[in-house]
């Protein structure tokens, strides 16, 4: 079987049984091509000849190209997911890439919003025209429930329910869950509803069911919702760009210091296990500061 007979089973199992995301199976896609390139120009292209040999000058290749721990990281944890799977297909006799093991990854903090900072945004998307309505309920949609970007594009009407106020979220891997939102995020989309998605959908003549929708009234992107959310940043009085994860981060984070536990800000965010939560185990600045001043005896 050829590479790329192998690799296209591999994209397609990827999908079809682990339920990944198409943006998933591009990234892994990307990895194996970098490494069948790698192997053409050393002169042995087929996967079922790669010996750990091989897997070591690739991996010398990678980090002369200068690229990031993180991303050689990530590039062999594809490549060992790929060749785990030729192993049980009986493809290969053995992963050479198991025998790889590289330096934990740095723990980066993750970047939040101080209280004060989240105040200056929701200031500034203050508005009475159409896309200021949608705007604003997009900002306390993912700062009041911690949803991914890619969730937030995709939830529709009837995943809302206004009684209990909760609002059923599609995850990673077609794993679904319900969030809760608060009073001011309710009443954010439910004016959006009235005075910007309905005057949008019937001016361009749109019809489906998607809950936040782009200036045309089609289904707002994920590097649509960024663009607003920078238009916000740049109203407002911060200077930083916003990062995709900035408000999911800001949620957690805020949780953890007002008192709520890490398990419930687990089954919140939608992560699979603990361990994808504990980085946010830390506390502000702010929170440290007004500690040190209660407990410290020279403060």
């Amino acid at each position: 079987m050829s590479n790329h007979e192998l690799k296209k089973i591999f994209l397609l199992y990827l999908i079809t049984e682990r339920h990944y995301s198409e943006l998933t199976k591009k990234a892994y896609e990307e990895d194996i091509n970098d490494f069948s390139d790698f192997l053409s120009a050393t002169g042995e292209p087929r996967y079922e000849s790669v010996s750990l040999q091989d897997v070591r000058i690739f991996l010398g290749e990678l980090s002369e190209r200068q690229l990031s721990r993180n991303t050689i990281s990530r590039k062999i944890s594809s490549l060992r997911a790929f060749y785990q799977f030729l192993l049980k297909n009986h493809v290969v006799t053995e992963n050479p890439f198991s025998y790889i093991h590289l330096k934990k990854k740095t723990l980066r903090l993750p970047r939040f919003f101080y209280e004060k900072e989240i105040d200056a945004l929701f200031k500034a998307v203050k508005g009475e025209k159409t896309l200021d309505f949608r705007n604003e309920a997009l900002l306390e949609v993912l700062y009041g429930t911690g949803i991914r970007l890619s969730e937030c594009k995709n939830i529709q009407m009837k995943d809302i329910d206004f009684d209990l106020s909760v609002v059923l979220i599609h995850g990673k891997g077609n794993k679904e869950r319900y969030v809760p939102f608060g009073h001011y995020a309710a009443a954010a989309i439910q004016e959006y509803l009235e005075k910007g998605r309905t005057v949008l959908m019937k001016k361009y003549q749109k019809e489906h069911s998607y809950l936040f929708v782009n200036q045309y009234g089609v289904p707002i992107s994920t590097s649509g919702i960024e663009y607003v959310l920078n238009q916000i940043i740049k109203k407002s009085s911060l200077t930083s760009k916003i990062h995709p994860h900035m408000l999911r981060h800001t949620f957690a984070t805020h949780l953890l210091n007002n008192g709520a536990d890490m398990r419930t800000v687990q089954e919140l965010l939608g992560h699979a296990s603990l361990s994808s939560t504990q980085i946010y185990a830390h506390v502000t600045k702010e929170h440290l500061q007004k500690n040190y001043r209660k407990f410290h005896p020279r403060a």
